[in-house]
């Protein structure tokens, strides 16, 4: 087996430089995966395309993050994990510098996919990275730490992107990202300690897909996983034509924000009550999200939209959470390597819907109308909340409660 080198830190305390680079790389990966969402008016004005093929910038990323992430982090198990990483930044940093450079609309898609599939490889790494360099005993509060960078994308990042998107122009928003980018790459360099990645040999035989999925439970998660996220893509990816239909063109930002501020009261709540009430906590969130998106197909007044934006916000923020626990819990009822092969699954699941959605929303958009995508959204949701509804006995069950 091989070694890992030591952090330089005392072992009882956290490497915080360090964690703290490996959440703002989460981060930035996070806030670039939705950014067009918030700066879809001027990205599809500037290219001379439709909003709805503008749209595709979201797919195209989350396509190449779920097609590449499971064979890269295969065939990279014997390679040392902080130069991957910085290789996988690097290129993140050149692809999506090419996208705030790119002269129209198909080397931006080829940007945002060779991005995607850098940032896939990169999250492969991440959550592993901050277990193995926190001292023992302190792996998940490390990794919770490292993973923060998600509702900070949403609460601050996607709508800061926005208000520079629409002061300066969408370019500015992702050279914004490449500055950051590359002082992670620099962070990383200097504050994450080196490790290297354990033996073929002396890892445990990774199950199937098929075998996971055979395992109860499992299945109706993922489920619930492409129904939520591609309700959630389809209505988020166009939100910003959306709110404009309504009026509210000059709030995208605003609304975003209160969206994403939901979200974090949404993480905290959920973080504290997930142990106890899993079930109960996956019934509300999806029944959050439908009535936020039913009600965004019913209406366009400005009133019934900001509080829908709040509901949408508290229905999402913890939904991640949620659907990992959720499937951990599972796979783990079987065995940790069930476990983490679900944690794979429902990582590809997820990008392919996000990846799926935003096809079906721009289709939406172009032959139908904006409010096709709320409907589509809120007919997903209704149907997240049923498969939960109808799930009583392995899936969304707590970590200690045996299924009958």
């Amino acid at each position: 087996m091989t070694t890992t080198t030591a952090s330089p830190t005392r072992r009882d305390v956290l490497p915080w430089s360090a964690l703290l680079a490996l959440g703002t790389a989460v981060f930035i990966t996070s806030l670039t995966e939705t950014l067009p969402a918030g700066v879809l008016p001027p990205m599809s004005s500037s290219l001379g395309v439709s909003s709805g093929a503008a749209g595709q910038a979201v797919t195209v990323y989350a396509a190449g993050t779920a097609l590449t992430a499971i064979p890269l982090a295969a065939a990279t198990t014997g390679m040392r994990r902080k130069p991957l990483l910085l290789a996988a930044m690097t290129v993140f940093l050149v692809a999506n510098t090419l996208t705030a450079a790119a002269p129209g609309y198909a080397v931006m898609l080829v940007a945002r996919f060779l991005a995607g599939v850098a940032a896939g490889l990169a999250w492969a790494i991440l959550a592993g990275n901050a277990r193995r360099i926190a001292p023992a005993g302190q792996e998940g509060r490390a990794i919770a730490i490292a993973m923060t960078g998600i509702p900070l994308a949403l609460s601050l990042g996607v709508p800061a992107g926005t208000l520079i998107g629409q002061q300066i122009g969408w370019r500015a928003s992702f050279a914004a990202v490449s500055v950051v980018s590359l002082a992670v790459v620099g962070w990383i360099t200097f504050s994450v300690p080196a490790i290297s990645q354990p033996t073929a040999s002396a890892a445990e035989p990774k199950p199937t897909t098929r075998q996971t999925l055979r395992v109860p439970g499992v299945t109706t998660i993922m489920t619930v996983v492409v129904t939520f996220v591609l309700g959630h893509t389809i209505i988020y990816a166009y939100i910003a034509p959306y709110l404009r239909q309504a009026g509210l063109a000059t709030q995208v930002d605003a609304i975003l924000l209160a969206f994403g501020i939901a979200c974090l009261v949404s993480i905290w709540y959920t973080g504290s009550h997930i142990d106890r009430h899993l079930r109960r906590l996956a019934l509300t969130a999806a029944t959050l999200f439908t009535v936020a998106t039913a009600t965004f197909a019913a209406t366009t007044a400005q009133a019934g939209i900001w509080v829908a934006a709040l509901a949408w916000g508290l229905g999402w923020g913890g939904t991640p959470t949620l659907l990992q626990t959720a499937a951990g819990h599972a796979g783990m009822r079987r065995s940790p390597a069930i476990a983490d092969t679900a944690q794979a699954i429902l990582v590809t699941l997820w990008n392919a819907a996000m990846a799926l959605g935003g096809i079906i929303g721009g289709i939406l958009l172009q032959r139908v109308d904006i409010a096709a995508d709320a409907i589509a959204a809120a007919a997903l949701g209704a149907v997240s909340l049923t498969v939960i509804t109808l799930t009583r006995k392995h899936a969304f069950a707590t970590a200690d409660q045996d299924a009958p």
